[in-house]
């Protein structure tokens, strides 16, 4: 039944004759499908021809693709996608994503019992709201993709929903950002829970979710050199703490912009360190903004103003 639901989604006669015509003389087709010239350019007129890429995508994408011999599998892929829904520009991103599809099998590579991979499909498009912000995603960073529904995602899921107390609409926000981090083994999820509880967040804090999210991006090593960089301008870990609560994202800088960043704002700008600590989104300021901060001249005394006027504003939002 799978192999007649592709053939009856296979390519359009048009588009057959085309990929014909594009062939050398020394093709020829055969019940076993189209057998591939040894013309290099043969995969980036397939990608062109078949699924619609551009030249310049189609020669990208063909530096992945595995050597086609015959294109009776790439069509049956193709066709595949096509039964299940997935064409024109999500089918282009499918196989931009992982080119080394256009060689598998569909009955033994993507029959839903052999490998559940559109179930994973479904269940992520679920998760982060629609099959556009999926594929974006994969297309980003796609190993979130091959975690284990039913061991890692789901348990990982009830866990913050359930005994961490975090509604489902805030859940939904953060795994459509960073889908990794509803994927990670659930005993690092669980660690990281333990982690920020010891730092001090409690885990009704609305900012609860948001700190995990960034915590999962920082080791143990980079959070505690950060500590020691703003103890040496003069924070205390309290005032540590309650900036991070605030304003986590701080966190994600290296060591070395965050040292270069306060002493700029300290030593150029002339900002005392415990006010910087009050207003920390100043730590995420573009440095376009900061060009504006040492501005020192009548010409940009204005602008200066306004410029910290806009930062103890955004502070508070």
């Amino acid at each position: 039944m799978l192999r007649s639901l592709v053939r009856c989604h296979a390519l359009p006669p048009s588009t057959q004759l085309r990929r014909v015509l594009f062939f050398s003389t020394g093709t020829s087709v055969s019940s076993s499908g189209v057998t591939a010239s040894p013309d290099p350019h043969f995969i980036v007129e397939y990608l062109m021809n078949s699924c619609g890429f551009s030249a310049d995508d189609a020669s990208k994408v063909s530096k992945f693709c595995p050597r086609i011999k015959s294109t009776e599998k790439a069509d049956a892929v193709l066709g595949f996608f096509r039964s299940q829904g997935l064409d024109g520009a999500n089918l282009r991103r499918i196989i931009a994503w992982k080119p080394g599809l256009l060689g598998w099998d569909v009955e033994t590579n993507l029959a839903p019992n052999k490998i559940p991979l559109l179930l994973r499909f479904k269940v992520w498009e679920s998760l982060l709201g629609s099959k556009e912000i999926l594929l974006k995603n994969l297309r980003r960073c796609g190993w979130f993709f091959s975690s284990n529904i039913e061991n890692v995602v789901r348990p990982n899921m009830n866990f913050l929903r359930d005994e961490c107390g975090i509604p489902q609409d805030r859940l939904s926000l953060v795994i459509k950002s960073h889908p990794s981090f509803i994927a990670q083994n659930p005993e690092s999820l669980r660690a990281l829970v333990d982690r920020a509880e010891e730092i001090g967040i409690p885990r009704e804090s609305k900012m609860f979710l948001w700190i995990l999210d960034v915590l999962h991006g920082v080791s143990r090593e980079k959070f505690e050199a950060h500590v020691k960089i703003m103890n040496s301008f003069g924070w205390s870990n309290s005032d540590f703490v309650t900036v991070v609560k605030k304003h986590p994202t701080f966190l994600c800088l290296s060591t070395e912009v965050l040292q270069r960043k306060m002493e700029f704002l300290v030593k150029d700008v002339g900002m005392a360190p415990l006010d910087i600590a009050k207003m920390a989104v100043v730590l995420r300021l573009d440095d376009v903004i900061y060009v504006f901060l040492i501005a020192g001249t009548k010409i940009f005394a204005e602008v200066r103003t306004a410029a910290m006027a806009y930062i103890a504003a955004i502070a508070f939002l």
